[in-house]
């Protein structure tokens, strides 16, 4: 099958409920059996890796449609479901390291990502160690022989570097370690992580397979390996999530197909457009010819999201706040992935360690949503006008 068609099918079960389109809700935390037999066989099959309805936590039909049609479209083996797409990165590192163990972290990761390793994981015995995203096959030279994980991110949070993931991936696996990716920039659609020797795929839901900026929820996948192991870890640290924002994340996927093109061809269109201001220094954004990041987005990825960053001349604070306090579609708002446009300042300045980040040209990252591109241009202008005006 084709992915839209996939988005459309993945996970449904009309027949074996009772003809309805879409897997119902089921709101559960008890679930009874009719003997002490069944109940023990059902136990027995759990332990077994079977899917079996034993308790909410656990799993009902509900969640199960979800990680289902994620995993598909990944290609990956099965989905566990968490409840933020935080709670998603950081379970997908944490089932696989102990005390001892050493992790390459990507020096342009996912800020709260950072802080896990440097708060939560260091108090437990794991180091972590960042390096540049665009090292390539040259990350053999920072594997150690403790090293467990090594985690991509592409593009790179705020700056969008792109990774050789299939480079760094050959390179860990000759030296026994996994690779976890955060996929949620391209989503299942636009990017195959196993395809590229990915082990573990992290989604955060709550952006585009979710797409109504309504719902947390994240999403792993894995290989068949790295399964028992993720999913033990989810169940022991009680990692679910409420079946109402797991049915609003199924009933999200099922239109990804459209909503992600459309973010995609906005969201060019108004790279392209911001390049030619005066007033913008650079445009970071992949799928442009003259990104250092684009043979590796053309050759691995199958398409671009609507996110990406842009990074004005110097301006004064009152200039910057003249610019974007009255934008009337793009919101001021973290997060991204739904419908509707978003701005927010960025500085990496002062976080990162492998590589060096000067913001004295205000750095600005962008979600382009679904609105007509000529609002979203008209806006922009508005902006930049009144930028001009407060210098």
């Amino acid at each position: 099958m084709k992915d839209e068609t996939k988005i459309v099918v993945a996970g449904r079960d009309p027949e074996s409920n009772y003809g309805i389109v879409n897997v119902p809700v089921y709101h559960a935390s008890t679930v009874l059996f009719p003997s002490l037999k069944a109940r023990k066989e059902a136990h027995a099959a759990r332990a077994a890796g079977e899917r079996i309805v034993s308790y909410g936590r656990i799993g009902t039909p509900t969640t199960w449609s979800l990680e289902d049609a994620v995993a598909e479209l990944e290609g990956g083996y099965r989905a566990q479901v968490f409840p933020s797409g935080m709670a998603a990165c950081a379970n997908a590192i944490l089932a696989f390291v102990k005390a001892g163990d050493h992790i390459l972290m990507l020096d342009t990761v996912y800020s709260p990502v950072r802080s896990f390793c440097d708060g939560y994981l260091k108090r437990f015995g794991v180091e972590t160690t960042y390096y540049d995203p665009q090292i390539g096959a040259g990350i053999a030279e920072l594997i150690r022989p403790n090293t467990r994980l090594v985690y991509v991110e592409a593009p790179g949070s705020l700056t969008f570097e792109m990774q050789d993931i299939p480079a760094i991936a050959d390179v860990a696996h000759s030296r026994d370690a996994l690779v976890v990716m955060d996929n949620t920039w391209a989503s299942p659609l636009f990017f195959k992580p196993f395809e590229h020797g990915v082990d573990i795929s992290v989604q955060a839901g709550t952006k585009y397979i979710v797409g109504h900026s309504d719902v947390m929820i994240g999403l792993v996948t894995t290989t068949k390996d790295c399964w028992p192991v993720l999913q033990k870890g989810a169940n022991l640290l009680g990692q679910t999530t409420g079946p109402d924002d797991a049915y609003l994340a199924q009933r999200g996927i099922r239109t990804l197909a459209v909503r992600l093109k459309q973010h995609m061809e906005n969201g060019i269109a108004i790279a392209e457009w911001l390049k030619g201001r005066d007033e913008v220094a650079a445009v970071f954004h992949p799928a442009l010819p003259d990104d250092p990041g684009h043979a590796i987005w053309k050759r691995d990825f199958l398409g671009a999201s609507g996110l990406f960053s842009f990074r004005l001349h110097e301006v004064s604070e009152d200039a910057l706040a003249a610019f974007m306090d009255h934008l009337e579609f793009f919101g001021m708002g973290s997060s991204w992935g739904g419908y509707e446009s978003l701005i927010l300042p960025a500085d990496p300045t002062g976080v990162r360690t492998a590589t060096q980040w000067d913001n004295t040209n205000p750095l600005i990252r962008i979600h382009v949503g679904l609105e007509s591109v000529d609002d979203l241009l008209d806006d922009l202008k508005a902006g930049f006008d009144r930028l001009n005006a407060a210098k």
